[in-house]
C-alpha cells in the first residue's frame, strides 16, 4: 500500500488530484492511503509525528507563506527518502525539482499517463530500497526506516522497538528475526539489545556509548563477540 500525501492550499485542487490518484491505483490494481494537507507548515508539522508513514507526496508549487519548494527542502532534511512530485498550474519551475531530487514534475491537471507514471516508478523505486529500508508494522501503519538512521533495537518480551533519533517504532516481533533481517553492520551486544555498529562511538566499563551519551550494556556472553564485530566494524570505516 502506498501511503500518499496531498499538499495545496486549495480544497477543489486536493479533492481532483485524489480522485484522479484513486483512479490510477485502481488502474494499477494497487490500495493507497492519502493525506491530505492545506499548507507546507502543516504537512512539516505533522511529518514531524508521523516520520516514517509516508512514500509520497504531490506539493503545489504555489502555496502561502511556505512555497512548495522551500517546503521541498525541509522535507529532505527530515525524510531523505521521502518521494516529492511537485504539481503547478506554470511550466517555468519546470528544472527546480531536480535540487531536492523530486520524482516528477506534473503540470495541472495531470494526465492519467502522467499518474500512471509517477506511481509506477514510486513503486519500483520502494521496492528496489529494501536494502535500505527496515521496514515494521505497528498496529495499521507500516513503517519504513533508513537503515542508516537506525541506532539500535531493543526488544521486551514480544514487543521490539526500533529506535533513530527522531523517533522510535514498537512492533510485534523476536529481536532474533530482526537480527537476521537486517544482516551485517548490526551488531547483537545483549540478549535485549542489537546495535548499529555506525551509530557507536565508543565502549567503556561494559558498555557501548551512542551519541548523547546513550548508554546501553554488553552482557558477559555477548561480550567477545560483540567486541570483535565492533572492532572490524571501526576499521571498515
Amino acid at each position: 500500500m502506498l501511503r500518499i500525501g496531498i499538499c495545496d492550499d486549495n480544497a477543489s485542487a486536493r479533492l481532483a488530484l485524489r480522485a484522479a490518484l484513486e483512479r490510477a491505483l485502481e488502474r494499477q490494481r494497487a490500495q493507497g492511503r492519502f493525506f491530505e494537507f492545506s499548507s507546507g507548515e502543516g504537512l512539516l508539522g505533522w511529518l514531524q509525528k508521523h516520520l516514517g508513514e509516508l512514500d509520497l507526496v504531490f506539493l503545489d508549487m504555489e502555496m502561502g507563506a511556505l512555497d512548495g519548494m522551500e517546503t521541498a527542502r525541509r522535507l529532505r532534511q527530515t525524510d531523505e527518502n521521502l518521494h516529492l512530485v511537485f504539481v503547478t498550474g506554470y511550466s517555468e519551475h519546470v528544472f527546480d525539482g531536480y535540487a531536492v531530487g523530486a520524482l516528477g514534475y506534473l503540470i495541472k491537471p495531470p494526465t492519467p499517463e502522467q499518474l500512471d507514471d509517477v506511481l509506477s516508478r514510486c513503486t519500483a523505486a520502494l521496492l528496489g530500497s529494501g536494502e535500505r529500508v527496515f521496514v515494521c508494522r505497528s498496529g495499521d501503519t507500516l513503517y519504513r526506516v533508513p537503515r542508516q538512521r537506525i541506532l539500535y533495537f531493543s526488544s521486551d518480551r514480544r514487543q521490539v522497538t526500533c529506535v533513530t533519533p527522531q523517533r522510535s517504532y514498537t512492533f510485534y516481533g523476536k529481536l532474533d528475526e530482526v537480527e537476521r533481517e537486517v544482516g551485517g553492520g548490526f551488531i547483537r551486544i545483549h540478549q535485549r539489545y542489537l546495535v548499529h555498529a555506525q551509530a557507536v562511538e565508543r565502549v567503556e566499563g561494559g558498555q557501548v556509548f551512542l551519541a548523547n551519551e546513550l548508554a546501553l550494556p554488553i552482557s558477559r556472553a555477548n561480550r567477545a563477540a560483540a567486541l570483535a564485530a565492533l572492532t572490524r566494524a571501526a576499521l571498515e570505516d
